[in-house]
């Protein structure tokens, strides 16, 4: 299974890297869509993104917007989901989490938005997503949030490809034979961040109910 899933993620990425612009450029807003709505796909986009500039480095001007138009078109699906039913909300999140997002959203509105939106995984990102639908921002002001930040990041990882596409291409080159032992280093290092955090909960639950009520407060 995960055999047929690199091959499946290195086959869609050598297409998305060398079709003509015209294919790619519908290709990466679909799979920047499916990536910040319901389907995840982490860090695809900003692969695909340095190795298609890295290639092709004329197209650093253009290409990263096609990533970030995709990710605000998936972004305004999930929020008009949230929209429309809190309660898909609160099956995918756990309470605790969206209570301390809309704080953040209370105290900073949309511009607490940005810096998930800048930040690869694990930074929760569709959390605050989700949760700006329910809390009813407009979605004219949410989707130019979104676009503004995923643009930053994109053009990021596309002029930094343009400036060390050499060492880039390697890299890529690198990475083709030896991905399955990347990807088991992420998982490993996403078990342990999840173990951790288990502990610290049942840290925190085992705790005095005074302690835990002023913990939650700060």
């Amino acid at each position: 299974m995960l055999d047929g899933f690199l091959g499946w993620f290195l086959e869609i990425s050598r297409q998305v890297v060398l079709v003509p612009v015209s294919l790619a450029g519908p290709l990466m807003i679909l799979i920047g869509a499916l990536d910040s709505s319901l389907l995840s796909l982490p860090e695809v986009n900003d692969y695909i993104t340095v190795a298609r500039v890295a290639n092709r480095p004329h197209e650093v001007w253009y290409f990263p917007l096609f990533p970030a138009v995709g990710s605000v078109i998936g972004c305004l699906a999930l929020y008009h989901i949230a929209q429309r039913g809190e309660r898909f909300v609160s099956r995918r999140f756990h309470p605790r989490q969206l209570d301390r997002v809309k704080s953040l959203y209370r105290r900073w509105g949309l511009v607490a938005l940005l810096i998930p939106a800048l930040l690869p995984p694990p930074m929760p990102f569709k959390i605050f997503v989700a949760t700006a639908g329910v809390l009813g921002y407009p979605a004219g002001r949410f989707a130019v949030v979104i676009l503004i930040a995923r643009m930053v990041r994109y053009y990021f990882w596309g002029v930094l490809a343009f400036f060390f596409r050499r060492e880039v291409l390697k890299m890529i080159d690198w990475l083709a034979t030896h991905l399955l032992e990347v990807l088991a280093g992420i998982l490993c290092v996403g078990g342990l961040v999840l173990l951790v955090r288990w502990v610290v909960i049942r840290l925190r639950a085992s705790s005095p109910k005074e302690v835990t009520a002023v913990s939650y407060s700060d």
